[in-house]
Formats: C-alpha cells, sequence, structure tokens
C-alpha cells in the first residue's frame, strides 16, 4: 500500500487529488488552509484536513508518506511546505509545484528539495499538451492571417446581456486584432445587469460598446462572434450576416457561418481559448484582461469543477501572475441589490417541490440576472438537487436551471420541455430557455394578465417536472396545445446558460 501525502490543494491540485484517490487501497491525506475544499474533498470521500501545509506543526504526527505532492497556487506556500516536508520526510519522493510567481531563487530552491518539480510554464507543460498545442499554433497562425486580411473595422461581439466568459474573450480578441493593426471595439446588445458582470467592467475599466437593436453597423468592415457562434441566436445581429471569426466552446446547434471557425467544445471556457490566443500571438498579458479571463475561467468552470479540461488550468496557471488579485476579490463579492433579494426570496417562498426537483415562478422581474442566483439558492437547500426558477419581463419569461444530480442533463431536458414553444440548451448542470408570450401583450387589463400568468406558470412547470420524470431524450407532449396557444414566437436562451 501507498501513502500519499497531499500539501496544499490549489487549482492544478484539485484535478491531481482526484486521480490519486482513484488508486484503490492505497491511502491518501490531504492538507490545505481551504476550509472549502477539505469539506468538498471529504464530501468526495478524500481524507483532508484544515491546516496551513507551510507549518511543520501540519506534518508533525503525520505517518511517513511514501509520495508527497505539493500543490498550493502560491509559490512562498509551496516553498515553505516543500523545505518542511523534506526536513520531515527526508527519505519520501516529492513532487512541487512552482507555482505562478516564482524568482530565480525559488526555482533553484525547489529543484534541490523535490524530485519533481511541475513549472507552469516550462516546456514541459507544452509537451504534456502536445496534440492540443500543435492545433493551437496552426490556428493562431490561420486566425492572424484572416485577421491581416480584413481592410477596416472589426466588430467583436459577444451575446446578449454578456457573461464574464463572453465580455472576457471580447476585450481579449479586441487586443490580439490591434496587435496585427486591426482597428476593433468588444461590443454586445442587451444590459449588463448582474452586479458581479458590472463590477468586473467598471472595476478593471474594460473597454465595451453596447449597440442598440435599430444601431446601423455599416461603419464595421468585419465581424466576429465570441462565446457565440450564430448571428442572430442570441445576439441581435441579422441571421444572414457575413461572419469573419468565430471563436467559442459550447457545441453548436445548427451550422456555423465563417470564414475562421474555432469551436473548443474540450474547453471549459471561450477564455481559455483566448488566453491560447494571446500567448501564441507572443502579446504581454495586460492585467485587466488577464484578471477579466481568468474570472471568465473560474465562473464558465464554476471555479475547476464543472466540465473544466486541463487546457483550462494551464491557462489559469498562465494568467495568474498577471492578475489583479485585490480587483478580483472585489468582482466576486459585490453587495446584492435589493430586487435581487426579492427575487430569490420569491423563489424560496413559491416554490414547488417534487422530490429532489424543485420549481418557481418569481413573476414579474426588472432583472434577468437575479434568476440564476435564485436557482443557485435553492440548489442549496436541504433535499434539493435540481432546481428552474423563471419569471416574467414584458412579453418574454426567462427560465433559469441548475442541477447536481448525475442523472440529469439540464441542456437536453430544457430543450426536450420547451424547444418547440420557445429557445433552450446549456450544460448538464447549468441551462436556460427564453419564451415569448405572444398573447400577453394583447390582454385588456390586469386580472387578463394575471390569469395568463398562472397558465403559462403551470404549463412551464409541469412540462419542466414531465421532461425530468421521462428523461433521458422522451418527447414532452403533455400541453402542447396549450402551449402552442400562448407561446406564439420564439426567444433565445440566456448564454452562458445555452449551446
Amino acid at each position: 500500500m501507498v501513502f500519499r501525502l497531499v500539501l496544499g490543494c490549489g487549482t492544478v491540485c484539485r484535478q491531481v487529488t482526484e486521480r490519486l484517490s482513484e488508486h484503490d487501497g492505497d491511502r491518501l491525506l490531504a492538507i490545505t488552509d481551504d476550509e472549502s475544499v477539505v469539506e468538498t474533498l471529504r464530501d468526495e470521500s478524500v481524507p483532508a484536513r484544515s491546516a496551513d501545509p507551510a507549518d511543520p506543526d501540519a506534518i508533525a504526527n503525520v505517518d511517513p508518506p511514501d509520495v508527497i505532492f505539493v500543490g498550493s497556487d502560491r509559490t512562498d506556500t509551496n516553498r515553505a511546505a516543500l523545505e518542511a516536508a523534506r526536513e520531515r520526510f527526508p527519505e519520501a519522493s516529492i513532487v512541487a509545484y512552482l507555482g505562478g510567481n516564482a524568482t530565480a531563487a525559488d526555482r533553484d530552491r525547489f529543484d534541490a528539495l523535490a524530485d519533481a518539480v511541475v513549472d507552469p510554464s516550462s516546456v514541459m507543460a507544452d509537451r504534456v499538451l502536445d496534440g492540443a498545442a500543435s492545433a493551437s499554433a496552426e490556428a493562431a497562425i490561420e486566425l492572424r492571417e484572416h485577421l491581416a486580411g480584413i481592410d477596416g473595422r472589426l466588430a467583436v461581439l459577444a451575446h446578449d446581456n454578456p457573461d464574464p466568459d463572453a465580455i472576457a474573450s471580447a476585450v481579449a480578441l479586441v487586443a490580439v486584432a490591434e496587435s496585427v493593426g486591426v482597428d476593433a471595439d468588444a461590443c454586445y446588445f442587451g444590459e449588463i445587469s448582474h452586479q458581479e458582470n458590472r463590477a468586473m467592467v467598471n472595476l478593471l475599466g474594460l473597454n465595451l460598446r453596447n449597440l442598440d437593436r435599430d444601431q446601423p453597423i455599416s461603419e464595421y468592415a468585419a465581424f466576429a462572434l465570441v462565446d457565440h457562434s450564430r448571428p442572430g441566436v442570441n445576439d441581435q445581429l441579422p441571421s444572414d450576416l457575413h461572419v469573419d471569426i468565430v471563436i467559442d466552446h459550447h457545441p453548436p446547434r445548427g451550422p456555423v457561418p465563417g470564414e475562421f471557425v474555432d469551436l473548443r467544445q474540450g474547453a471549459g471556457a471561450t477564455s481559455t481559448v483566448l488566453t491560447e490566443y494571446i500567448e501564441r500571438f507572443d502579446l504581454d498579458f495586460d492585467s485587466a484582461i488577464a484578471t477579466a479571463l481568468l474570472y471568465g475561467i473560474r465562473v464558465d468552470t464554476n471555479d475547476f469543477t464543472r466540465e473544466v479540461s486541463p487546457a483550462d488550468f494551464r491557462a489559469a496557471s498562465r494568467l495568474w501572475p498577471h492578475v489583479d488579485t485585490s480587483l478580483l476579490r472585489q468582482i466576486e463579492q459585490p453587495s446584492l441589490e435589493g430586487d435581487t433579494l426579492e427575487t430569490i426570496a420569491r423563489a424560496i417562498k413559491n416554490r414547488v417541490q417534487r422530490e429532489s426537483v424543485a420549481v418557481a415562478s418569481v413573476g414579474r422581474i426588472s432583472d434577468r440576472d437575479a434568476l440564476p442566483q435564485a436557482a443557485d439558492q435553492l440548489l442549496a437547500m436541504e433535499g434539493v438537487d435540481t432546481t428552474l426558477v423563471f419569471g416574467f419581463n414584458d412579453e418574454m419569461v426567462y427560465l433559469s436551471a441548475r442541477s447536481r444530480a448525475a442523472d440529469v442533463d439540464l441542456g437536453e431536458t430544457l430543450r426536450d420541455a420547451f424547444d418547440r414553444i420557445g429557445s433552450a440548451g446549456g450544460h448538464a448542470d447549468m441551462a436556460g430557455a427564453q419564451l415569448e408570450i405572444g398573447i400577453l401583450g394583447s390582454a385588456d387589463d390586469e386580472e387578463e394578465v394575471e390569469s395568463i400568468v398562472s397558465v403559462v406558470e403551470e404549463v412551464i412547470t409541469n412540462r419542466f417536472f414531465e421532461a425530468i420524470e421521462t428523461r433521458p431524450g422522451v418527447p414532452v407532449g403533455a400541453y402542447t396545445q396549450t402551449s402552442e396557444w400562448l407561446f406564439t414566437q420564439r426567444g433565445e436562451p440566456e448564454d452562458g446558460e445555452s449551446a
């Protein structure tokens, strides 16, 4: 039996720990000062202790391990942990992660004490991902050629009401375009209403242009789409628009136009792809853009726990030395506005629960970004593993769903339930939909409106429950006539929750 000791558990180390825990019969212990990580590991049946991995007292009473992995995100923490571990366990084999802020002295110390050093900036990292690296190098050459051929100004379009991944990807592609002499604007339609998203834009001083649907776009000679892949689908561009560049990580739900198309469905975020392009174009990482890209990756991968890939870890490691951590903390902890708190409260109060599935209508909403926050809050309730929260704005119904159930694919579930009466899509654990209520605008008085809303609430709730109960892939047939009468036009799904 092999005893493996993990000291510190940062972004890279989490995946290593999960792999180590799969060795049946072997012994594993993780020591980290992040209590949330300790709880997560224990939930996954991985033995873990809450302690400072750099404190010699933390390992004073630990049995001698065969292998030690030092894996905090911080170079100084890893160096101190490495020194303590080598002194306490001189016979153990030690693999140490260098971290993102290593000096020459740090590198010398790691080389002297560790049997193997994992360096995020070394050539070895490229070798590990050799196939992907070669593909990304070829894509960078092709992207440079397409950018160089643009004669005029480039519009880089995020999807409507953009999330952090879309915002970061747009400003990063603008920087890449400008590096080859192409003038470009990061653009979007709709609103940036989520508190964290607004904080990201304002605190980092990101330059974005908010387009109006009626505003002519003829001033642009070329168009790029990031974090979505089809014009007119989750943006307000003409559906027949000639698209020059498409960079996305969502699986497409139809033909993808574009002279240059890079769809990295294996990546957890489009920001990961743009990080690679900045590297391939040999550009310096601007602190604001690096911070935005890292935040985009963290949000789309739910802090490296959802649909994450080795490329996401590598991108995060590359970005970390250039990130403004103080601003990142401010972005991640904005104050909740009153309307958002009220929406969350209504979701909790109005929820309809069947076994572990909870559905809630929050009625009229002014901020659609409050819906995913409400869905997250319901998911945190005891006995709930799948949630759907929806609300009404003008003649639209917006839906946001979350799940941690292993046997639920929310993207497919929402498509089964609502694609015939609206537009839906997303990931297995996070999805959304938009439905247009054509009849609502013709209602004569408030009483009639409330009656229609009540019927719509019942239709949405029952269709979702039926889609959950008949998974996987069984078409939903109930309420079809009522649905087709109420929902007469197709909307588009919320991105970050859509394909």
